[in-house]
């Protein structure tokens, strides 16, 4: 199953025919892409399953239909397991950005997170998953496709968010501060965290 997001609202890719009521399913070779990318950040569309049986057409198909960029980010610990967290466009993000040519994905992940947060000293632990969203460029929409990775770092310098990218601010943020940013954060973001991340006290505001 692959989920694509345009405007926090999930496109489902799915070798299941029936994932819940609400979902309209689409067979693979029906779908108008563009069409339903449209209707959906239209406000037309809220619940979409786009079909086949065959789980490796899913991905092959998605890539086909806009023109893709690459990205790595990061998903960073301290030895406090507090978590790096920037803030851009009003929202709690993660650090990334784009691959650069001859760059590896992993590569890319630990020199945009250096860029736009002033963290040093990053090690990679594990790669995570990729997520897919669709954003608007020049009139013409695009998939970005990010390769995301858990680094960790024994950096305790100063934080310098990348003021040219937007960024107004990098912080370390422990669990429950983590919990209060997801919920304003993106929903492809949401999907490297474990369920517990997801939940927060009614009282928590976010910092």
């Amino acid at each position: 199953m692959y989920k694509v997001f345009v405007n926090d609202v999930p496109i489902i890719l799915s070798t299941e025919k029936n994932i819940g009521k609400q979902y309209r399913t689409i067979p693979l070779k029906e779908v108008k892409f563009k069409k339903l990318i449209n209707r959906i950040s239209d406000g037309e569309l809220l619940y979409v399953n786009l079909y086949h049986k065959n789980e490796e057409k899913l991905e092959r198909f998605l890539l086909k239909k806009l023109p893709v960029v690459e990205a790595g980010g990061g998903l960073v610990f301290n030895k406090k397991k507090e978590i790096l967290f920037i803030k851009r466009n009003g929202k709690w993000d993660l650090p990334k950005g784009k691959i650069e040519k001859g760059e590896t994905h992993q590569q890319a992940a630990i020199r945009e997170t250096e860029e736009e947060t002033g963290v040093k000293n990053l090690q990679v632990r594990t790669f995570i998953t990729k997520t897919y969203h669709v954003f608007k460029r020049n009139d013409k929409f695009r998939l970005k496709v990010t390769y995301w990775y858990e680094m960790y770092t024994d950096f305790t310098g100063d934080l310098m968010p990348e003021a040219k990218e937007g960024i107004k601010k990098a912080t370390w943020k422990n669990f429950e501060k983590s919990q209060r940013a997801l919920t304003q954060s993106y929903e492809n973001i949401k999907l490297l965290f474990p369920k517990e991340y997801l939940t927060t006290h009614p009282n928590d505001r976010v910092s």
